[in-house]
Formats: structure tokens, C-alpha cells, sequence
């Protein structure tokens, strides 16, 4: 594998993509350019990859670096790619060793953008990236986010856990684009229900599995919006976020954000109950030590609203259950009735006893369909089973 780094700022954040890559277990030859080495020296890349590194195509000349490089990579892949490299790539030019070895490459190539929004809405980029991937490059939308300085906008790289998962998926072939021209609405994190201005109602979801799934159909080419309500993660690159906080802003943003999707996967945990009524001011400490009564009421169920209300025939809702077994019934005989009741789609049932999956990276669960079928993914990353609920999606998406 080649890993190239063209010169912005972004380059340190390539350390921790190069990182990822050897520790699974690649062969990673680092291609700097000149520019790049002004962020990040080359003894730094040098020990993380274990290979010397140069920029030139005069160094160890007799061995042809500018053609052997590119000639015997499976991925070649640049992070950060600024927008004179994709210009350079993009008109064939080969005026430094990652240049040359992007254009005898014969391997998948993926391209992790980073520069300033201006630079990167541009016309010039926009059709340097259009050719780029006309030719079947692989350049993956930047996020959205702090850049240099002040300034916040388009064009940050994307976390290196997310440019690793595209080359992994790549490398493996399964970025079937199969969701291209589809819009998906996936819900991530946990809803709060606050009881006064600090103290609140929540749950114990992170949010990783709607992220994986939103980032997952990102890849797939799908057009994403992913409402999240109090979730950590970096906004994933090449998608809509919608931050929320309560049950009600959630509802409102999903039924929303619904009305024009081809499919919604609610992997949200939106709070069952809130308050009856919330205090303006901090609740105080009883002098007696006694503690306030907090009377709840029932939150409006979004997955059965989407699910019996949906925007058109065709689309396709899919809910998360997190269930534990009890003396009324096992963890699946409690997902089917929900499953009946809620009237979705699909359902994927994680099994949560004693905490699990709450704010691991893997998962292992069931997927249970209203057509009676059963689909068991085994423990993996949370990004395989977002492969497998996408491919069962697709396979329920009418039309091409």
C-alpha cells in the first residue's frame, strides 16, 4: 500500500491513518511531497512506517522509483489531498514521486480531500474532483468542521478511522455504490429529557452504531442525513448532521427529514418518559434529606409514527431494539412483538444485558424482517453490521 501526503496542514492527522494501516498488518510505503515535509519531517514517517522515505525520483534512481512505486501497490491512497495535488492528478501531471506514482498506477486509488471550503467549492476543484472520479478514483467528501485559524466550514479531513475504513472497503471490494441516488435518514446517540437547567433523564447509547451507519451509506453513495441527538463523534465526511438534544426536537427532525427518504434507520434510543414538568431553576437539597417526587409521562413513539406514517409506500424503516430477556419472555420473543407492534421494516435486536454493546466498538446482533426472515451477525465492528443492515435495506428498496 501506498500512502501519499500532500502538503496541509492535515498532514499530522496522516501519522494516525498510517498508524491504522500497519498495525493491520500492511506493507505501507510512504510518499510525501516537499510540501508535506514541512508539517511532518521524515523521520517521523520513517519510523512509523519502517521504510526510509523520500520525495524525489532521483533517490535510488536505478531501481526506477517513479514507476516501480505505483506499478506494485494494491491502494494507493493521499492524505490530506489539497486541492494542487487533485489538480496536478487530475491533468496527469507527474512532477514529484507522488505524482509519478499516481499516474502509473494500475491499483484503486482514494483520495482524502482537505482545504479551505472556498478551495474546495471552487469550479476548478469541482471538476477536478468530477474527472477524478470519472476515471474511477476514489475521493471521499471532506467534513465539515474547524479548519486553520477561525475559520469553520467544508473541506476538513476526514478522521483517519473513517478514511481506514474506506481503504479497508475498498481493498475488499464492497463499495458497490449500490445506494447512489437514494436518500437515507439514520438517527444516532441518545435523547436527555431535563428535569431543571443541570440534571436530565438520559440513556447510555453513544451513538457509534448510527455514525457507522450513516459513514457506511455515505460510501455506498447514498445522500445521508444523520440526526443526532447528544452523540461525541467527529460529524462524519460527506453528511447532513442534524444535532438535537430532546425526544421532541428528535421526532420533529426525523419526521422531517423523512418526508423525501427512500429508507430511515432509527438507531437513535430516544427516551421512553420525561418529566411533567421541568424546573426553570436548579432543584435544591432538602434540609430533611428528603428527595423530590418526579412524575413522568409517556414520550411520542417515533419509530411507530415513521413506520405507520410513512412518507410513500416504498420506503423502508428500520428499527433498533436493546432488549434483555425477563420472566415475560426472551430478548427475541420481546423483539418480535415490537417488532409487530412498531410496524418497521427491519428490526435489529442487540441484546443488552449486563450493559453490553453501550459504547463498544462491537456489536453482534439479530435482524429480524416483518416478512418473517431472521439475519444473525456475529461479533464484529459496529461497521460490519452496518454492511449487512444496508445490504438488507437494498435488497427491500424498490427500483434500480
Amino acid at each position: 500500500m501506498v500512502l501519499g501526503v500532500s502538503g496541509g496542514i492535515a498532514a499530522y492527522k496522516a501519522c494516525e491513518l498510517l498508524r491504522r494501516l500497519t498495525e493491520s498488518g500492511h506493507d505501507v510505503t510512504v510518499v510525501p511531497t516537499a510540501a508535506a515535509l514541512e508539517f511532518v519531517g521524515p523521520a517521523t514517517w520513517a519510523a512509523l512506517s519502517g521504510k526510509p522515505v523520500s520525495t524525489q525520483v532521483w533517490t535510488d534512481a536505478h531501481a526506477v522509483p517513479h514507476v516501480r512505486i505505483g506499478q506494485e501497490a494494491d491502494l494507493v491512497v493521499v492524505a490530506p489531498a489539497t486541492a494542487d495535488l487533485m489538480a496536478r492528478a487530475a491533468h496527469g501531471l507527474a512532477d514529484d514521486l507522488l505524482t509519478s506514482t499516481l499516474l502509473t498506477a494500475r491499483c484503486p486509488v482514494v483520495l482524502a480531500p482537505a482545504m479551505h471550503t472556498e478551495m474546495w467549492e471552487h469550479p476548478a476543484t469541482r471538476a477536478n474532483v468530477e474527472t477524478l472520479r470519472g476515471r474511477g478514483v476514489h475521493v471521499i467528501e471532506p467534513a465539515e468542521g474547524r479548519l486553520t485559524g477561525k475559520d469553520t466550514g467544508k473541506g476538513r479531513l476526514p478522521e483517519a478511522a473513517e478514511i481506514f475504513e474506506v481503504c479497508r472497503s475498498v481493498l475488499g471490494g464492497d463499495t458497490p455504490g449500490d445506494l447512489a441516488g437514494r436518500r437515507v435518514v439514520v438517527s444516532a446517540g441518545g435523547t436527555r429529557e431535563y428535569l431543571d437547567p443541570v440534571r436530565f433523564l438520559g440513556n447510555r447509547s453513544s451513538g457509534i452504531q448510527g455514525y457507522a451507519l450513516a459513514s457506511e451509506a455515505a460510501r455506498r453513495g447514498a445522500e445521508v442525513t444523520l440526526i443526532s441527538a447528544n452523540a461525541v463523534q467527529p460529524d462524519p465526511a460527506g453528511v447532513e448532521v442534524v444535532h438535537v438534544e430532546t425526544t421532541e426536537q428528535l421526532r420533529d427532525a426525523v419526521v422531517k427529514a423523512a418526508l423525501h427518504a427512500d429508507s430511515v434507520v432509527m438507531a437513535a434510543a430516544p427516551a421512553d418518559f420525561r418529566p411533567t414538568t421541568t424546573s426553570d431553576t436548579k432543584i435544591k437539597k432538602a434540609a430533611d434529606g428528603s428527595a423530590p417526587a418526579i412524575e413522568l409521562e409517556q414520550n411520542p413513539d417515533i419509530l411507530a409514527t415513521i413506520s405507520h406514517e410513512r412518507a410513500h409506500e416504498h420506503q423502508v424503516v428500520v428499527g433498533f431494539a436493546a432488549e434483555t430477556g425477563d420472566a415475560t419472555g426472551s430478548v427475541l420473543d420481546h423483539a418480535r412483538e415490537k417488532l409487530a407492534r412498531k410496524g418497521c421494516d427491519l428490526l435489529v435486536v442487540n441484546d443488552v444485558s449486563g450493559g453490553a454493546v453501550f459504547g463498544s466498538p462491537d456489536n453482534e446482533a439479530v435482524i429480524l424482517g416483518a416478512d418473517g426472515s431472521r439475519v444473525d451477525v456475529p461479533r464484529g465492528t459496529k461497521t460490519a453490521l452496518a454492511r449487512v443492515v444496508w445490504d438488507q435495506v437494498r435488497e427491500r428498496l424498490v427500483g434500480p
